[in-house]
């Protein structure tokens, strides 16, 4: 199953679609919830066997598991819990995703960065970016007490607004251009910010093309895109549920089928 403040059916159908390709006996479900802590002891009580956690439970489910893997303990965010004969299990394949992707764009560690955010995904963005060499970054977060203290955490700087910077890789981990959010038409910065920059990373899955990477991809910049960390981090995800792992061309064809008809 998974929790999120605005369920979609982009996990339900990557995940069923590879139940029925691999003929395993699973079904995949979305929730939201008032109650965060009944939402987990259900999971505990129903022998559920797993859940994806997204906003904006990420960091309020840590009290209600039983362990964090290293993934999660050191970013201090889960986005998949796993259940076994009761004992909540919590990881974090976001970060995984993220690595991955930096990696496989190409990204230069030698770029400065900025986050725009300071939540549970803007936690795993910060913690790849240090893992994979970056020194020269800011956090961008309007709320000062999470934002210093993630920028703090990993020798970053914080600012409330982005100001003049330009920098070469900017992140949107927040949810400016989500479908259904606060600003799904907006843009999280300016656009002569997207225009000075070489990379631009926005972790938002939904719609596949937002505003910000619709606007990035025009001006000619690298991109990458939520949609891609979300099937990324599913793959991870669906290991840890079923001990399988898919193969490249499955998990294509996943992804296809997850977009299609999406609803939100």
């Amino acid at each position: 199953m998974s929790l999120a403040g605005r369920p979609s059916n982009i996990g339900t159908r990557f995940h069923n679609f590879l139940y029925e390709e691999l003929d395993l006996d699973y079904v995949y479900k979305a929730f939201t919830t008032t109650d965060l802590g009944a939402a987990i002891a259900g999971i505990r009580a129903l022998g559920i066997r797993g859940c994806a956690v997204s906003m904006p439970y990420k960091e309020a489910v840590i009290q209600h598991v039983d362990a964090l893997e290293p993934s999660a303990e050191v970013i201090r965010s889960v986005n998949t819990i796993v259940n076994d004969d009761g004992f909540l299990r919590a990881y974090n394949t976001d970060y995984i995703a993220i690595a991955e992707l930096l990696a496989a764009h190409e990204v230069p560690a030698g770029d400065s960065f900025a986050v725009l955010g300071s939540g549970g995904m803007a936690k795993a963005v910060v913690a790849a970016l240090r893992d994979a060499g970056f020194t020269d970054g800011t956090v961008v977060a309007r709320n000062e007490g999470t934002g210093r203290a993630l920028a703090d955490r990993y020798g970053y700087a914080w600012r409330p607004e982005l100001g003049p910077a330009r920098p070469r890789l900017v992140v949107n981990a927040t949810p400016v251009g989500m479908a259904g959010g606060p600003a799904p038409d907006g843009l999280p910065v300016e656009p002569d910010v997207v225009a000075a920059a070489g990379t631009v990373f926005d972790v938002v899955a939904l719609p596949a093309e937002t505003p910000l990477v619709r606007l990035a991809t025009a001006e000619g910049r690298r991109v990458i895109s939520g949609a891609e960390v979300i099937v990324l981090q599913a793959v991870e995800q669906f290991v840890l549920y079923t001990g399988v792992r898919p193969s490249d061309d499955q998990v294509r064809r996943a992804a296809e089928f997850s977009r299609d008809e999406v609803v939100s």
